[in-house]
């Protein structure tokens, strides 16, 4: 199972807000992102719910509610629901319990799964979105 698309998108749109700050309607962001403006509404919709950015309405346009130091890559990975429910990983369904193995899989891998869904988790919450702008070419 992948991280959903949004999660990248959403981090794209922030950067960009904060890279752009007075240019930055849907359309804009979604020439971007190069997909459809519909698409970065929602996504929008998500990061504004989540108290990242407030979406001017009339004339458009986004602006940050953080400063880009303050909004960690965790901020946005949870903002836009990057992962299922149940979490990053899910296991297969229905295993046959008269297998030694079958009977313990889903408990030892859940384990090892949980464990790195954490260390990926603490490793986003290191990132900022202005750290992302410090890497970008001039």
């Amino acid at each position: 199972m992948q991280i959903s698309t949004r999660f990248s998108m959403a981090v794209h749109t922030l950067t960009l807000i904060a890279f752009s700050p007075n240019e930055c309607t849907g359309d804009f962001i979604a020439s971007s992102v190069n997909t459809n403006p519909v698409v970065i509404r929602r996504i929008m919709g998500m990061l504004k719910k989540a108290g990242l950015i407030d979406v001017r309405a009339g004339v458009g346009g986004a602006v940050l509610l953080k400063e880009p130091d303050e909004i960690s890559l965790l901020d946005v990975y949870r903002a836009v629901r990057a992962t299922e429910e149940e979490g990053l990983f899910r296991i297969h369904e229905n295993p046959n319990i008269a297998c030694p193995v079958g009977r313990n899989i889903e408990q030892v891998l859940q384990e090892e799964l949980n464990e790195a869904q954490s260390a990926m988790e603490q490793r986003l919450a290191r990132s900022s979105i202005a750290q992302l702008l410090g890497k970008f070419e001039k």
